[in-house]
């Protein structure tokens, strides 16, 4: 894919630059330890930690690397997980299949099984793990509103570069199918982004970003 390019973070672990946004698709202070900090220490395992469900349901905004989805499962503590990812841009595979998480992390044959699962369909990564990946545009297209999450990853790129996907409509039709007590979390801190979270009714906690970052958003709907 023209204008995208791997490098290396400084935990050794892979990212992409987006030349034509100026943008990396995780931090450069290290991709694997920002994913773990906000997607699966401060959401994950702060949801596993207080709730108890036969079925935990996770949308993802930005499937991007896959990334996620891969640590997701490896810290799944053994719970049932429906992964629902959307991603507007996929990656080729010619990019994907250079990737290293699955090194990093012990998994190669899971990161494949990942990226090799059919868009548009409901895959069996393992017996534990359903993989929903979707393209499509969530500027432009409408979730299921009969369909409900516990736990949302908001991963787009940040408000400087995409500041479509950060405004209140965006983030009313993301929240609109957060289920009760399910958690939004991102690595944005931006105020407007928790003032906007605040007027849709969900309790916003500053906390303290991954390396490099000062802080991060995670909130919840009582």
């Amino acid at each position: 894919m023209s204008g995208i390019n791997i490098i290396v973070t400084e935990d050794g672990s892979h990212s992409l630059f987006n030349s034509d946004l100026n943008e990396t698709y995780h931090s450069i202070h290290g991709a694997i330890q920002e994913s773990k900090h906000v997607f699966i220490r401060a959401g994950l395992e702060h949801w596993l930690d207080k709730n108890k469900t036969a079925n935990l349901r996770i949308l993802e905004i930005g499937f991007g690397t896959g990334l996620n989805a891969l640590l997701t499962i490896l810290y799944s503590k053994a719970q049932a997980i429906h992964y629902n990812s959307w991603e507007a841009y996929p990656l080729d595979s010619s990019l994907t299949n250079q990737l290293n998480y699955g090194q990093e992390l012990g998994s190669p044959e899971l990161f494949s099984l990942i990226h090799s699962a059919f868009w548009e369909k409901s895959v069996a990564i393992s017996s534990q793990f359903i993989l929903g990946k979707h393209k499509g545009d969530i500027l432009t297209e409408e979730i299921n509103p009969s369909e409900k999450f516990d736990i949302i990853y908001y991963d787009a790129f940040g408000p400087s570069k995409q500041p479509d996907m950060w405004t209140l409509p965006v983030l009313t039709k993301i929240i609109n199918v957060l289920d009760k007590k399910g958690i939004f979390v991102t690595y944005c801190a931006k105020g407007q982004v928790k003032r906007d979270l605040k007027s849709l009714g969900l309790e916003v906690e500053t906390l303290p970003g991954p390396p490099g970052k000062l802080q991060m958003i995670r909130a919840t709907r009582n």
